[in-house]
C-alpha cells in the first residue's frame, strides 16, 4: 500500500478492496476495480480516535458519542474531511470513516499508521463478498495482494451502520 497498491482484506464487517486513503492515484485503482464511479463514495477505516481527528478537522461531539455508544460496526459520515485522497472527498466536503475494533483490520490500520480505504469487495451493483469464498475472480486478479487472515471463515457478516453527523450535531441514520 505505501508504493500505491490496491489490497484485498478482512474487515470488521464484510471482506474489502482497500489502499492508503491519501493516495489519489491509489483511489482511483480501487474505482475501476469496481467499475464505479467516483462520484459514489468510499469508506475509510483508521485505528482510534486519534487517527479519526487526523481526517476530520472538527469532529462533533455527538460522533463521540456515538463511536462509545455502539456495538455495531458504524460507519460516519462526518463533514471538513482534511488530509485524505481528494477523489476520496465528497463533493460536499465530507468523508465516511470507521474506526474499525476487529483485530485484524485494527492492526492493519495501526501498523500503516493511515487511513485505509474500505469498500465491499465485488464489482459495483453485484452481492458484497461476507466471506472469501464469496469474492469474484476478476476482483482477486485486480488487486495487487490478498491478506490470508480469515480466509477459512464461512459465517454471515453484514455491512456496517451508516449515520451522517452534521456540522451542528444533526443526526441522521442512513443504513441500520
Amino acid at each position: 500500500m505505501r508504493q500505491g497498491g490496491v489490497i484485498l482484506y478482512p474487515t470488521d464487517t464484510i471482506w474489502g478492496i482497500g489502499c492508503d486513503a491519501t493516495n489519489p492515484e491509489a483511489v482511483a485503482k480501487v474505482y475501476q476495480i469496481k467499475q464505479r464511479s467516483d462520484s459514489k463514495a468510499m469508506v475509510c477505516l483508521v485505528d482510534s480516535d486519534h487517527r479519526l481527528q487526523r481526517y476530520v478537522r472538527n469532529v462533533p461531539d455527538v460522533a463521540w458519542q456515538l463511536i462509545d455508544a455502539v456495538v455495531k460496526p458504524t460507519t460516519l459520515i462526518l463533514d471538513d474531511a482534511v488530509n485524505l485522497a481528494p477523489n476520496l472527498i465528497g463533493k460536499d466536503g465530507t468523508v465516511g470513516i470507521r474506526i474499525t475494533k476487529e483485530p485484524f483490520s485494527n492492526q492493519l490500520c495501526y501498523r500503516f499508521q493511515k487511513a485505509i480505504v474500505s469498500t465491499s469487495a465485488n464489482i459495483s451493483g453485484e452481492p458484497a463478498a461476507q466471506n472469501y469464498r464469496d469474492i469474484s475472480p476478476q476482483i482477486l486478479e485486480a488487486v495487487d495482494y490478498v491478506c490470508f487472515a480469515r480466509r477459512q471463515e464461512h459465517k454471515p457478516h453484514e455491512a456496517s451502520t451508516i449515520i451522517k453527523i452534521g456540522k451542528g450535531g444533526e443526526v441522521e441514520v442512513i443504513r441500520k
